[in-house]
């Protein structure tokens, strides 16, 4: 067994955690919003509402419920920590007159082409834009990564010239298939 998942989750002062049984679905509310999960039906829920912990169990050491185990507690963590702090994700545009604007719930990008992409900023994720760079902001760990995935995806990085937009940190290899060709070589 795991040893995180041996162990319960803890949540703070300012966050409220339901299961519903019947529905399997665990529900965390906090400052920030409030998110649900539905629970696999083979994984058992333990809340302990005065000492502020959930815990999870799984029926046998099958791969299957191991990894499912696994995975529910890393949602609910994920979850708990949404609720309180947030995430952002932030992606940098690169490329001589590319730029992003904001208009109204849209995000504008002008990526080299003939005209401009236009992307609709769901409603549960803040996005701001600051110079070069594109801040994606939200509660949910998920959705915040996806949101950045289809944005980045207008104009992926060139690894030649560099230009397109990327991950904030993200480097760029010079030749992506002599490495590949390398790496299957080495192993």
């Amino acid at each position: 067994m795991s040893r995180l998942v041996k162990k319960p989750i803890p949540y703070p002062e300012n966050v409220k955690v339901s299961y519903d049984e019947k529905e399997h679905k665990v529900t965390v509310e906090g400052p920030k919003g409030k998110l649900e999960l539905n629970i696999h039906p083979d994984i058992k829920v333990t809340l302990n509402q005065q000492e502020r912990w959930i815990k999870l169990d799984r029926p046998s050491d099958r791969s299957f419920h191991k990894a499912i185990h696994g995975t529910m507690a890393a949602l609910i963590k994920n979850m708990i920590k949404g609720v309180t702090e947030g995430f952002t994700e932030i992606l940098e545009i690169h490329g001589l007159g590319y730029r992003a604007q904001l208009k109204g719930n849209v995000l504008e990008l002008h990526l080299g082409k003939s005209h401009p992409d236009i992307y609709p900023i769901p409603p549960d994720v803040k996005i701001e834009v600051k110079g070069n760079e594109i801040h994606i902001h939200g509660i949910d760990k998920q959705r915040v990564g996806q949101v950045a995935a289809e944005i980045r995806s207008f104009r992926k990085p060139d690894p030649y010239k560099g230009k397109g937009i990327r991950y904030k940190g993200e480097q760029l290899s010079s030749n992506p298939e002599r490495l590949q060709v390398r790496s299957k070589e080495v192993r």
